[in-house]
């Protein structure tokens, strides 16, 4: 049975779906061959997969600013697309942008979520069989049921099995990963520097990754008067490599903190805007940190509080709602889960 999943952005989206194509190919062991639509930034992560057979990447990022210019683009896509014939085509994502990718795929069968559980509900009128998954629960464990309902078996109880392989033996750094897409996600500068001290003080190699300019110099904030170093930049299969090798990391909840959790590396992330229980990380050995600031997770991509702010060393914190996972309890919940992986590993 061919299988074509249409599940394009972002890369937190794309780590999510990667315990459902492991439960697939677990549950129809040898029926199945899955190729994946996925973002080209995202790519590499999805191929990483050994229960994919086939990555298709698309542009759309890239493309929708300059459609006419990117016509040539887009037509080999399509034709890549339309290469092959499936027997079925699963819209994992739910917006408008992945059922024009749905309708466009050689398929006997469309499935995908219901008008009632995608994000976009005009997605579902392309479905030949749409899907109701409850809304409220972890994307995670919602892809997995789609998953099972779409491919026909019973979804699994246990644990999210990411499929991605780590290499034995931890390099002794700790990444720290600042950067995110809302500001309202950013975790201070400050306290960023000071947990940079206390990991270097504690024997490891404390590395601060970056991705655009803004990252880069947020990177050298954090860095300055400090152990740490700026890490060179990298591509996402390259950072995956040195995320996956890494001892600890500690970001803010962004695609790289949730890859960090998936590849099994002890990983505390940090949420004060956004929910743990919609989004948290999951693995073997994550820690998800969730403010209880009063309008917290107020889910908005820019802080909207306008009352007093809260102070760490005399100074003020914003977002305020950081202001209740200062680094000195970030650092004692990373001690915490060091503590019990090295207890796992006795």
């Amino acid at each position: 049975m061919r299988v074509l999943i249409v599940k394009m952005s972002s890369l937190g989206d794309v780590v999510h779906t990667l315990p459902a194509v492991t439960d697939a190919a677990a549950a129809r062991h040898g029926e199945l061959t899955l190729d994946w639509v996925v973002e080209e930034a995202f790519a590499p992560i999805a191929a990483r997969h050994p229960a994919v057979h086939r990555v298709l990447p698309i542009a759309w990022r890239r493309w929708r600013r300059d459609l006419a210019g990117h016509r040539g683009d887009w037509r080999a896509f399509v034709s890549a697309l339309r290469g092959s014939d499936y027997d079925l085509v699963l819209d994992a994502q739910g917006l408008v942008k992945s059922a024009a990718v749905t309708v466009l795929a050689r398929g006997g069968s469309r499935v995908g979520l219901s008008w009632g559980s995608a994000r976009e509900p005009l997605a579902s009128l392309v479905l030949g069989r749409p899907v109701a998954v409850a809304k409220g629960g972890h994307a995670i464990d919602r892809l997995r049921q789609l998953f099972a309902e779409a491919l026909g078996y019973a979804m699994p109880s246990h644990a999210p099995d990411f499929g991605l392989p780590r290499p034995a033996r931890p390099n002794g750094r700790c990444l720290l990963l600042h950067g995110t897409t809302w500001p309202s996600k950013l975790w201070p500068t400050p306290f960023w520097r000071d947990l940079a001290q206390r990991a270097a003080a504690a024997g490891f190699e404390v590395v601060v990754p970056w991705g655009s300019d803004e990252e880069r110099v947020r990177a050298g904030e954090i860095t300055a008067g400090t152990p740490a170093r700026v890490l060179d930049r990298l591509g996402l299969d390259a950072l995956a490599d040195e995320l996956a090798a890494a001892s600890l990391v500690v970001g803010a909840d962004s695609g790289l903190a949730h890859l960090a959790a998936a590849l099994g590396v002890p990983t505390v992330v940090l949420f004060g805007a956004t929910s743990r229980a919609l989004t948290g990380c999951r693995g073997r050995r994550v820690a998800n940190l969730q403010s209880t600031f009063a309008c917290s997770p107020c889910l908005s991509r820019h802080c909207r509080y306008r009352g007093p702010l809260p102070a760490w060393q005399g100074q003020p914190v914003t977002p305020a709602c950081f202001g209740e996972l200062p680094p000195e309890r970030v650092w004692t919940s990373a001690q915490e889960l060091l503590d019990a992986d090295r207890v796992l590993h006795l």
